[in-house]
Protein backbone atom coordinates (compact mmCIF):
# COMPACT_ATOMS: atom_id res chain seq x y z
CA UNK A 1 0.00 0.00 0.00
CA UNK A 2 3.33 2.56 0.88
CA UNK A 3 4.57 1.77 -2.14
CA UNK A 4 1.05 2.44 -3.89
CA UNK A 5 0.23 -1.12 -5.22
CA UNK A 6 -3.55 -1.61 -5.99
CA UNK A 7 -4.89 -4.47 -3.65
CA UNK A 8 -6.77 -7.11 -5.25
CA UNK A 9 -9.81 -9.45 -4.24
CA UNK A 10 -8.05 -11.99 -1.82
CA UNK A 11 -9.60 -14.87 -3.66
CA UNK A 12 -7.94 -14.32 -6.63
CA UNK A 13 -5.14 -13.06 -5.11
CA UNK A 14 -1.71 -15.72 -5.42
CA UNK A 15 -1.37 -18.32 -2.43
CA UNK A 16 1.56 -20.00 -3.91
CA UNK A 17 3.89 -20.31 -6.29
CA UNK A 18 4.61 -24.57 -7.14
CA UNK A 19 7.23 -25.11 -9.52
CA UNK A 20 6.06 -28.26 -12.11
CA UNK A 21 8.29 -30.97 -11.65
CA UNK A 22 10.41 -30.80 -14.60
CA UNK A 23 10.44 -34.50 -15.34
CA UNK A 24 9.80 -34.44 -19.13
CA UNK A 25 11.03 -30.79 -19.32
CA UNK A 26 12.44 -27.64 -17.38
CA UNK A 27 10.46 -26.98 -14.52
CA UNK A 28 7.63 -23.54 -14.57
CA UNK A 29 6.39 -21.48 -11.77
CA UNK A 30 2.71 -22.57 -11.04
CA UNK A 31 1.07 -19.25 -9.78
CA UNK A 32 -1.81 -20.61 -7.80
CA UNK A 33 -4.55 -18.30 -6.11
CA UNK A 34 -6.79 -18.94 -2.90
CA UNK A 35 -9.52 -20.02 -4.90
CA UNK A 36 -7.63 -22.61 -7.17
CA UNK A 37 -6.73 -24.50 -3.67
CA UNK A 38 -10.19 -23.66 -2.00
CA UNK A 39 -12.21 -24.99 -5.03
CA UNK A 40 -9.91 -28.47 -5.30
CA UNK A 41 -10.05 -28.91 -1.81
CA UNK A 42 -14.14 -28.46 -1.69
CA UNK A 43 -14.12 -30.79 -4.66
CA UNK A 44 -12.42 -33.66 -3.16
CA UNK A 45 -14.48 -33.53 0.08
CA UNK A 46 -17.42 -33.64 -2.27
CA UNK A 47 -16.24 -36.99 -4.06
CA UNK A 48 -15.29 -38.92 -0.63
CA UNK A 49 -17.64 -37.97 1.99
CA UNK A 50 -14.67 -37.73 4.37
CA UNK A 51 -15.54 -37.59 8.56
CA UNK A 52 -13.67 -35.28 11.02
CA UNK A 53 -12.64 -38.48 13.36
CA UNK A 54 -10.55 -39.83 10.28
CA UNK A 55 -6.92 -39.03 9.15
CA UNK A 56 -5.07 -38.41 5.67
CA UNK A 57 -1.33 -39.74 6.12
CA UNK A 58 1.11 -36.78 4.63
CA UNK A 59 4.03 -38.03 3.63
CA UNK A 60 4.66 -36.47 -0.07
CA UNK A 61 6.67 -33.00 -0.21
CA UNK A 62 5.01 -30.04 0.11
CA UNK A 63 6.70 -28.56 -2.94
CA UNK A 64 4.79 -31.04 -5.42
CA UNK A 65 1.27 -29.70 -5.94
CA UNK A 66 -0.58 -32.86 -5.22
CA UNK A 67 1.24 -33.23 -1.29
CA UNK A 68 0.73 -29.10 -1.05
CA UNK A 69 -3.01 -29.07 -1.58
CA UNK A 70 -3.92 -32.70 -0.34
CA UNK A 71 -2.30 -33.30 2.45
CA UNK A 72 -2.26 -29.71 3.91
CA UNK A 73 -5.18 -27.95 3.17
CA UNK A 74 -7.39 -30.59 2.30
CA UNK A 75 -7.48 -32.44 5.68
CA UNK A 76 -7.19 -28.29 7.32
CA UNK A 77 -10.33 -27.22 5.61
CA UNK A 78 -12.17 -30.78 6.05
CA UNK A 79 -11.59 -31.14 9.67
CA UNK A 80 -9.28 -34.72 9.00
CA UNK A 81 -6.47 -34.93 11.11
CA UNK A 82 -3.21 -35.02 9.55
CA UNK A 83 0.24 -37.20 10.71
CA UNK A 84 3.10 -36.55 8.81
CA UNK A 85 6.44 -38.23 8.32
CA UNK A 86 9.55 -35.99 6.31
CA UNK A 87 10.61 -38.61 4.24
CA UNK A 88 8.30 -41.03 1.59
CA UNK A 89 10.30 -43.76 1.19
CA UNK A 90 10.89 -44.10 4.48
CA UNK A 91 8.72 -47.23 4.94
CA UNK A 92 9.30 -48.79 8.36
CA UNK A 93 8.59 -45.23 9.87
CA UNK A 94 5.49 -45.10 7.65
CA UNK A 95 4.25 -48.78 8.64
CA UNK A 96 4.56 -47.78 12.86
CA UNK A 97 2.50 -44.31 11.71
CA UNK A 98 0.03 -45.99 10.28
CA UNK A 99 -0.96 -48.24 13.16
CA UNK A 100 -0.03 -46.15 15.58
CA UNK A 101 -2.27 -43.30 14.68
CA UNK A 102 -5.29 -45.72 12.68
CA UNK A 103 -5.13 -43.94 9.53
CA UNK A 104 -7.92 -43.89 7.32
CA UNK A 105 -6.34 -42.09 4.01
CA UNK A 106 -3.06 -42.67 2.11
CA UNK A 107 -2.06 -40.48 -0.58
CA UNK A 108 1.09 -41.52 -2.42
CA UNK A 109 2.40 -41.61 -6.18
CA UNK A 110 2.96 -46.06 -7.43
CA UNK A 111 6.61 -45.78 -7.15
CA UNK A 112 5.75 -44.87 -3.61
CA UNK A 113 3.07 -47.57 -2.86
CA UNK A 114 5.52 -50.10 -4.88
CA UNK A 115 8.70 -49.09 -1.91
CA UNK A 116 5.27 -49.78 0.49
CA UNK A 117 4.01 -53.14 -0.87
CA UNK A 118 7.92 -54.66 0.05
CA UNK A 119 8.53 -53.21 3.40
CA UNK A 120 5.10 -52.86 5.02
CA UNK A 121 3.94 -55.35 6.76
CA UNK A 122 0.53 -56.02 6.27
CA UNK A 123 -0.86 -55.65 9.63
CA UNK A 124 0.04 -51.63 9.95
CA UNK A 125 -2.58 -50.71 6.96
CA UNK A 126 -5.70 -52.56 9.24
CA UNK A 127 -6.98 -49.22 9.75
CA UNK A 128 -6.49 -48.01 6.12
CA UNK A 129 -9.88 -47.92 3.82
CA UNK A 130 -8.39 -45.36 0.82
CA UNK A 131 -4.98 -45.65 -1.19
CA UNK A 132 -5.29 -42.93 -3.97
CA UNK A 133 -2.45 -42.76 -6.26
CA UNK A 134 -1.36 -39.86 -7.94
CA UNK A 135 1.86 -38.06 -10.03
CA UNK A 136 2.09 -40.91 -12.69
CA UNK A 137 0.22 -44.25 -14.07
CA UNK A 138 -0.52 -46.87 -11.67
CA UNK A 139 0.02 -50.02 -13.36
CA UNK A 140 -2.85 -52.82 -13.05
CA UNK A 141 -0.15 -55.08 -11.92
CA UNK A 142 0.67 -52.91 -8.72
CA UNK A 143 -2.90 -52.74 -7.63
CA UNK A 144 -3.22 -56.49 -7.95
CA UNK A 145 -0.43 -56.91 -5.52
CA UNK A 146 -1.45 -54.28 -3.12
CA UNK A 147 -5.12 -55.36 -2.79
CA UNK A 148 -3.80 -59.24 -2.47
CA UNK A 149 -1.11 -58.38 0.19
CA UNK A 150 -2.88 -55.26 2.17
CA UNK A 151 -6.65 -55.85 1.57
CA UNK A 152 -7.57 -52.17 -0.14
CA UNK A 153 -7.13 -51.57 -3.40
CA UNK A 154 -5.57 -48.72 -4.79
CA UNK A 155 -7.61 -46.13 -6.69
CA UNK A 156 -5.94 -43.74 -9.26
CA UNK A 157 -6.18 -40.18 -9.16
CA UNK A 158 -5.26 -37.52 -12.11
CA UNK A 159 -4.50 -34.30 -12.05
CA UNK A 160 -1.58 -31.31 -13.18
CA UNK A 161 0.25 -28.93 -11.16
CA UNK A 162 -1.87 -26.04 -13.45
CA UNK A 163 -4.73 -27.62 -11.51
CA UNK A 164 -4.16 -27.31 -8.08
CA UNK A 165 -3.63 -30.20 -8.97
CA UNK A 166 -6.69 -32.73 -8.41
CA UNK A 167 -8.68 -33.50 -12.22
CA UNK A 168 -10.08 -36.46 -11.76
CA UNK A 169 -10.43 -39.13 -9.15
CA UNK A 170 -11.85 -43.11 -8.68
CA UNK A 171 -13.63 -42.96 -5.74
CA UNK A 172 -15.73 -45.86 -3.48
CA UNK A 173 -18.75 -46.94 -5.28
CA UNK A 174 -21.88 -45.62 -3.61
CA UNK A 175 -24.16 -48.20 -3.16
CA UNK A 176 -28.19 -47.89 -1.37
CA UNK A 177 -31.29 -49.92 -2.01
CA UNK A 178 -32.29 -49.63 -5.49
CA UNK A 179 -28.87 -47.79 -6.32
CA UNK A 180 -25.48 -48.92 -7.18
CA UNK A 181 -23.37 -46.25 -8.58
CA UNK A 182 -19.31 -47.08 -9.47
CA UNK A 183 -17.33 -45.07 -8.94
CA UNK A 184 -14.00 -46.39 -10.64
CA UNK A 185 -13.96 -48.12 -13.70
CA UNK A 186 -10.57 -50.38 -14.54
CA UNK A 187 -7.73 -48.65 -16.69
CA UNK A 188 -9.35 -45.23 -15.88
CA UNK A 189 -8.50 -42.54 -13.25
CA UNK A 190 -12.18 -41.89 -13.01
CA UNK A 191 -14.18 -39.30 -13.83
CA UNK A 192 -14.04 -34.94 -13.51
CA UNK A 193 -14.27 -33.53 -9.78
CA UNK A 194 -17.70 -31.65 -9.36
CA UNK A 195 -17.33 -28.17 -11.15
CA UNK A 196 -14.13 -29.09 -13.62
CA UNK A 197 -15.23 -30.05 -17.24
CA UNK A 198 -12.96 -32.07 -19.19
CA UNK A 199 -12.43 -32.06 -23.22
CA UNK A 200 -11.01 -34.35 -25.25
CA UNK A 201 -9.88 -32.77 -28.69
CA UNK A 202 -8.05 -32.85 -32.08
CA UNK A 203 -4.22 -31.75 -31.14
CA UNK A 204 -3.74 -29.96 -34.51
CA UNK A 205 -7.25 -28.47 -34.98
CA UNK A 206 -8.60 -28.37 -31.22
CA UNK A 207 -11.89 -30.11 -32.86
CA UNK A 208 -13.98 -31.99 -29.69
CA UNK A 209 -14.00 -35.84 -30.46
CA UNK A 210 -16.54 -38.13 -30.11
CA UNK A 211 -16.39 -40.32 -26.57
CA UNK A 212 -14.38 -43.25 -26.81
CA UNK A 213 -11.57 -41.87 -28.89
CA UNK A 214 -8.23 -40.47 -27.82
CA UNK A 215 -7.25 -36.87 -28.54
CA UNK A 216 -5.31 -34.03 -26.24
CA UNK A 217 -7.11 -33.56 -23.03
CA UNK A 218 -8.19 -30.13 -21.99
CA UNK A 219 -9.47 -28.91 -18.49
CA UNK A 220 -11.70 -26.22 -17.62
CA UNK A 221 -13.02 -24.86 -13.94
CA UNK A 222 -11.91 -22.76 -10.65
CA UNK A 223 -8.86 -24.86 -9.95
CA UNK A 224 -6.71 -23.87 -12.99
CA UNK A 225 -4.30 -21.86 -12.38
CA UNK A 226 -3.84 -17.88 -13.09
CA UNK A 227 -0.86 -18.66 -14.98
CA UNK A 228 3.48 -19.17 -14.83
CA UNK A 229 5.27 -16.84 -12.96
CA UNK A 230 7.31 -13.89 -15.72
CA UNK A 231 5.93 -16.40 -18.46
CA UNK A 232 3.11 -14.70 -20.14
CA UNK A 233 4.68 -16.84 -23.28
CA UNK A 234 3.94 -20.13 -21.89
CA UNK A 235 0.77 -19.12 -19.91
CA UNK A 236 -0.56 -18.53 -23.62
CA UNK A 237 0.17 -21.73 -25.25
CA UNK A 238 -0.94 -23.44 -22.21
CA UNK A 239 -4.34 -21.76 -22.69
CA UNK A 240 -7.41 -22.14 -25.59
CA UNK A 241 -9.53 -20.11 -25.24
CA UNK A 242 -9.63 -20.43 -21.43
CA UNK A 243 -9.05 -23.98 -21.61
CA UNK A 244 -5.78 -25.56 -20.03
CA UNK A 245 -4.04 -27.68 -22.48
CA UNK A 246 -2.65 -30.91 -20.06
CA UNK A 247 -0.17 -31.84 -23.16
CA UNK A 248 -1.89 -35.70 -21.84
CA UNK A 249 -3.32 -37.89 -24.57
CA UNK A 250 -6.92 -39.11 -22.82
CA UNK A 251 -10.45 -40.48 -24.11
CA UNK A 252 -13.76 -39.79 -22.19
CA UNK A 253 -16.15 -42.81 -22.58
CA UNK A 254 -19.95 -42.42 -22.49
CA UNK A 255 -20.02 -42.25 -18.91
CA UNK A 256 -17.24 -39.73 -18.69
CA UNK A 257 -14.36 -41.97 -17.35
CA UNK A 258 -11.53 -40.45 -17.93
CA UNK A 259 -8.36 -42.65 -19.36
CA UNK A 260 -4.44 -41.11 -19.55
CA UNK A 261 -3.10 -42.96 -23.13
CA UNK A 262 -0.03 -41.22 -22.61
CA UNK A 263 2.08 -37.32 -22.76
CA UNK A 264 2.25 -36.35 -25.92
CA UNK A 265 6.02 -36.37 -24.91
CA UNK A 266 6.24 -39.93 -24.16
CA UNK A 267 5.35 -40.68 -27.59
CA UNK A 268 8.80 -41.48 -30.28
CA UNK A 269 7.93 -40.20 -33.75
CA UNK A 270 10.03 -43.41 -35.44
CA UNK A 271 9.95 -43.61 -39.24
CA UNK A 272 6.83 -41.44 -39.85
CA UNK A 273 5.02 -43.77 -36.81
CA UNK A 274 4.26 -42.82 -33.33
CA UNK A 275 5.24 -44.80 -31.04
CA UNK A 276 3.97 -44.85 -27.28
CA UNK A 277 6.48 -45.19 -24.30
CA UNK A 278 3.44 -46.57 -21.66
CA UNK A 279 2.38 -48.88 -23.90
CA UNK A 280 5.38 -50.28 -24.46
CA UNK A 281 6.56 -50.27 -21.13
CA UNK A 282 3.34 -51.97 -19.89
CA UNK A 283 4.28 -54.84 -22.41
CA UNK A 284 7.47 -55.48 -21.12
CA UNK A 285 6.46 -55.47 -17.37
CA UNK A 286 3.50 -58.08 -18.62
CA UNK A 287 6.74 -59.79 -19.98
CA UNK A 288 8.77 -60.15 -17.10
CA UNK A 289 5.65 -60.55 -14.36
CA UNK A 290 6.87 -57.45 -12.63
CA UNK A 291 4.93 -56.64 -10.06
CA UNK A 292 6.50 -53.08 -9.29
CA UNK A 293 8.48 -50.80 -12.22
CA UNK A 294 11.06 -52.40 -13.73
CA UNK A 295 11.21 -50.69 -16.99
CA UNK A 296 10.91 -47.04 -18.02
CA UNK A 297 10.94 -46.34 -21.69
CA UNK A 298 12.99 -43.67 -23.32
CA UNK A 299 13.65 -42.18 -26.93
CA UNK A 300 17.28 -41.69 -28.50
CA UNK A 301 18.01 -39.46 -31.47
CA UNK A 302 18.29 -41.72 -34.61
CA UNK A 303 19.82 -40.52 -37.73
CA UNK A 304 17.67 -42.39 -40.35
CA UNK A 305 14.39 -42.95 -38.71
CA UNK A 306 14.61 -39.79 -36.25
CA UNK A 307 14.36 -41.37 -32.96
CA UNK A 308 14.86 -44.98 -31.60
CA UNK A 309 13.47 -46.33 -28.34
CA UNK A 310 15.90 -47.15 -25.13
CA UNK A 311 15.42 -48.76 -22.43
CA UNK A 312 16.66 -48.40 -18.43
CA UNK A 313 16.07 -51.11 -16.44
CA UNK A 314 16.56 -52.83 -12.70
CA UNK A 315 16.85 -56.28 -14.23
CA UNK A 316 19.58 -57.95 -15.20
CA UNK A 317 20.33 -58.13 -18.97
CA UNK A 318 20.17 -61.61 -19.86
CA UNK A 319 16.60 -61.64 -19.38
CA UNK A 320 16.32 -59.46 -22.21
CA UNK A 321 16.28 -61.73 -25.79
CA UNK A 322 13.57 -63.84 -23.71
CA UNK A 323 11.69 -60.71 -23.18
CA UNK A 324 11.65 -59.17 -26.71
CA UNK A 325 10.71 -62.99 -27.82
CA UNK A 326 6.98 -62.46 -25.55
CA UNK A 327 6.43 -59.05 -26.77
CA UNK A 328 6.80 -60.35 -30.31
CA UNK A 329 5.02 -63.62 -29.71
CA UNK A 330 1.84 -61.07 -27.96
CA UNK A 331 1.69 -59.57 -31.15
CA UNK A 332 2.92 -56.46 -30.27
CA UNK A 333 4.28 -54.59 -33.77
CA UNK A 334 8.20 -54.88 -34.46
CA UNK A 335 8.16 -51.02 -34.74
CA UNK A 336 7.17 -51.04 -30.77
CA UNK A 337 9.74 -53.67 -29.87
CA UNK A 338 13.13 -52.15 -28.68
CA UNK A 339 16.54 -53.97 -29.82
CA UNK A 340 18.10 -56.21 -27.54
CA UNK A 341 21.46 -53.72 -27.46
CA UNK A 342 18.91 -50.99 -25.99
CA UNK A 343 18.75 -51.95 -22.52
CA UNK A 344 20.37 -49.90 -19.98
CA UNK A 345 21.68 -51.85 -16.66
CA UNK A 346 21.04 -49.68 -13.12
CA UNK A 347 21.15 -50.36 -9.67
CA UNK A 348 18.30 -48.41 -9.65
CA UNK A 349 15.86 -46.37 -11.38
CA UNK A 350 15.86 -42.18 -10.44
CA UNK A 351 13.30 -40.67 -9.15
CA UNK A 352 12.27 -37.06 -8.34
CA UNK A 353 11.99 -35.72 -4.95
CA UNK A 354 7.84 -36.03 -5.65
CA UNK A 355 8.44 -39.99 -5.96
CA UNK A 356 7.94 -39.71 -9.61
CA UNK A 357 10.47 -41.15 -12.08
CA UNK A 358 13.05 -38.78 -13.19
CA UNK A 359 12.46 -39.15 -17.24
CA UNK A 360 15.06 -36.37 -17.85
CA UNK A 361 17.55 -38.47 -15.96
CA UNK A 362 16.54 -42.15 -17.66
CA UNK A 363 17.04 -40.28 -20.67
CA UNK A 364 20.19 -38.93 -20.03
CA UNK A 365 21.37 -42.25 -18.49
CA UNK A 366 20.63 -44.35 -21.74
CA UNK A 367 22.43 -41.20 -23.77
CA UNK A 368 24.99 -41.91 -22.22
CA UNK A 369 25.37 -45.49 -22.33
CA UNK A 370 23.87 -45.87 -25.33
CA UNK A 371 24.89 -42.72 -27.90
CA UNK A 372 27.93 -43.50 -29.99
CA UNK A 373 31.15 -42.54 -28.97
CA UNK A 374 33.29 -40.09 -30.80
Amino acid sequence: RACGAAPEDAAEGVATVIFSSGSTGEPKGVMLTHANIASNCAMLEQAFHVAPREKVLGVLPFFHSFGYTATIWFPALSGLGAVYHPSPIDAPAIGALLERHAISFVLATPTLLSIYLRRIPPQQFGSVRLVLAGAEKLPERLVHAFEDQFGVRPLEGYGTTECAPVVAVSAPDFRAPGFYQPGWRRGFVGQPLPGVVCRVVDPESFADLPPNTPGMLLVRGPNVMRGYLGRADLTAKAMHDGWYVTGDIAVLDDDSFLRITDRLARFSKIGGEMVPHGRIEDDLHKAADAQTQVFVVTALPDEKKGERLAVVTTLELTQVPQLLEKLAAAGLPNLFIPRADAFVKVAQLPVLGTGKIDLRAVKQTALDALAPKR
